[in-house]
C-alpha cells in the first residue's frame, strides 16, 4: 500500500510514530507534501531519515505570496524530493490574491518542466481555471489531481493522461458522485491518499488523519472498483513507482 499524499509535519504524533504505524498497516512508501519553505525543509528532513518516505516541495495558492522559486529550486533539486507541489489555485479561502496564486502556479509548473519531476495539483473552487493553466502550460507532465474533488471534470483529466488521486472524502455519505468516478479512473492513473492530518475516512471522521489510514481508503475504492484489496493494493504501489521512481 502506499500514500500518494500526507504532511507528516502537520500531524500531531512524531514522525517515527507515524511511519512505523504505516508501515503494521501495509504502507510501503509515502509521500509527505511541503506547503511552504519550512514544511519543505521537514518533509525533505522526513524523507531522509525514513527509507519509505519521499517528499514533494512547493508552495501552496494560500501563502502564494510566500513563492521563492531560486530555493524552491535549490529544496527540489534534493535526491529525495520526487515531486513538485502542491500547487495549483484556490478560490475558496482566498487567503492570496489570485493574480500571486496564478504566477505562483506557472511558476512551479515551469520549475516541474525544468527538472522533469511529476506536479501535484491543489485545486479548490476553481476547476475552470486550473484546468485552463495546466492545459496551456502542463503538457509532458506527469500532473497528480490530489484530493480529487471534481468529478464533472473527470473526463478531461482522464483525457490528458493525468493521475486522479483519491482521499479520504471519497467514502463520506454526502460524496455519492466522487464515489461514482472511483470506477472510471483507469487502472494505471489511479492512486490513493490520506492527506494527513485532514480528511480522515468515513469512521475516523473528525479525527485526525494519518499515513496507516489510507488502507481504509483503498478498501472503499476497491469495492467500488469491483476488484479485491490485494489486486488494487499492487495496482497503487506500480503507479506510484513510476510515477514517482521510488
Amino acid at each position: 500500500m502506499i500514500d500518494s499524499h500526507t504532511h507528516l509535519d502537520a500531524c500531531e504524533p512524531p514522525d517515527g510514530e507515524l511511519v512505523d504505524a504505516a508501515a503494521a498497516a501495509g504502507v510501503v512508501a509515502m509521500l509527505t507534501v511541503g506547503t511552504d519553505a519550512d514544511s519543505c525543509r521537514a518533509a525533505l528532513a522526513a524523507a531522509e531519515r525514513f527509507p519509505a518516505v519521499h517528499a514533494a516541495v512547493g508552495c501552496h495558492p494560500n501563502v502564494a505570496q510566500l513563492l521563492d522559486v531560486a530555493l524552491l529550486r535549490e529544496l527540489a533539486s534534493h535526491p529525495r524530493c520526487v515531486a513538485i507541489g502542491e500547487t495549483g489555485l484556490d478560490y475558496y479561502r482566498d487567503r492570496a490574491p489570485r493574480e500571486l496564486q496564478l504566477r505562483a502556479f506557472e511558476a512551479q509548473i515551469e520549475l516541474a518542466h525544468e527538472l522533469r519531476k511529476p506536479l501535484v495539483i491543489h485545486t479548490r473552487a476553481a476547476a475552470e481555471d486550473t484546468l485552463a493553466v495546466l492545459r496551456r502550460d502542463a503538457s509532458g507532465l506527469a500532473v497528480i489531481m490530489h484530493c480529487f474533488s471534481m468529478p464533472e471534470h473527470l473526463d478531461e483529466c482522464v483525457e490528458a493522461g493525468w493521475w486522479i488521486s483519491f482521499a479520504g472524502n471519497v467514502t463520506y455519505p454526502s460524496a455519492a458522485d466522487l464515489a461514482a468516478a472511483v470506477a472510471r479512473v483507469p487502472a494505471q492513473r489511479l492512486l490513493v491518499e490520506t492527506d494527513a492530518p485532514y480528511l480522515a475516512p468515513q469512521s475516523r471522521r473528525g479525527k485526525p488523519n494519518e499515513p496507516a489510514a489510507v488502507v481504509e481508503t483503498a478498501r472503499f475504492l476497491a469495492a467500488r472498483r469491483g476488484v479485491e484489496p490485494a489486486e488494487l493494493e499492487a495496482t497503487l504501489e506500480r503507479n506510484a513507482a513510476e510515477l514517482f521512481g521510488w
